[in-house]
């Protein structure tokens, strides 16, 4: 959805409060503390949207445990937030999400991040089947200097360095999920790729890298030798490097440094985004998502 639609369609605050009523009760409004469907509309005039329940006693609106809560930025600016990273193959920085919604850069800033976190809750709703391609990468941290053996900071390529490990595995013409972890051996793969990938039936594809040896325990597990070449047959992993390099335009080309306790947000955004492509309803499918994010 692009502004334009979305101001036509969500023109004041009332309007996207009756939009998002919509999508998180439906036609039947419940209590988010109690879970009461003995609730009715608040009649105050200067309090749009609040509602009563009768048997808690409590008051509240549809904005009430999510991570719209108490937020003080008009819902139109979220929504526009919301239309602008969904549209941006190369995400948006807080500095230009600000200049564009007439925001500070703190505030902007944190309504990205909150829908960065509904983003992720979207991503782990799915399994994987049939062939799925796993792969790790390094992400975040400071760019790496190009005049390697001349300085100490140097940094270096792929596993062993200071940047965010991510695990991704993605299903051939479906989906993908990815996370960030603290190590890449292989417990962690384990634990991952059991925990997203239906093993029965399913054939995983992977590099020769010594963490994923195990996997031939769990489910039919073949590997490509990079060291040969990139594509034997069936075999490659090109499918989850191309979602890599999703990601990994925006943290240069956008972002450009980004710290571990952030990165999980980034990498879910490029995993729905991803999720999305073949969709056109990805707005509809992210304010879905954000007014059921709990944010308590």
């Amino acid at each position: 959805m692009n502004l334009i639609t979305v101001f036509e369609r969500y023109p004041d605050q009332e309007a996207c409060i009756a939009h998002l009523e919509k999508a998180r009760w439906g036609d039947t409004p419940a209590c988010p503390l109690c879970g009461s469907v003995d609730v009715a509309r608040k009649q105050e005039n200067h309090r749009v949207g609040r509602w009563n329940c009768h048997d808690c006693k409590s008051s509240f609106n549809v904005l009430s445990g999510t991570i719209f809560q108490k937020t003080k930025v008009p819902l139109q600016k979220w929504f526009l937030a919301a239309a602008l990273l969904v549209n941006a193959k190369k995400s948006v920085s807080s500095h230009q999400l600000a200049r564009d919604l007439e925001l500070n850069q703190k505030t902007a800033w944190y309504l990205a991040m909150r829908l960065r976190h509904a983003m992720a809750q979207e991503e782990y709703s799915y399994f994987l089947r049939g062939v799925v391609e796993a792969d790790e990468t390094y992400v975040g941290g400071k760019p790496r200097k190009t005049n390697t053996g001349k300085s100490k900071g140097n940094t270096k390529w792929g596993r062993g360095t200071d940047k965010t490990p991510v695990i991704g595995v993605v299903e051939r013409g479906g989906r993908v999920i990815a996370d960030t972890v603290q190590y890449v051996d292989s417990w962690t793969i384990r634990k991952f790729l059991l925990g997203n990938v239906h093993t029965n039936g399913s054939t995983l594809i992977t590099d020769q890298f010594g963490a994923y040896r195990n996997m031939k325990r769990y489910i039919d597990h073949q590997t490509v030798d990079h060291g040969v070449h990139y594509v034997d047959g069936v075999k490659h992993t090109n499918t989850i490097e191309g979602f890599w390099s999703l990601l990994k335009r925006a943290w240069l080309g956008t972002h450009h440094h980004y710290t571990r306790k952030w990165a999980v947000a980034y990498v879910a955004e490029a995993a729905f985004k991803y999720n999305m492509r073949l969709t056109t309803d990805s707005f509809e499918r992210l304010v879905g998502v954000a007014i059921g994010a709990e944010w308590w």
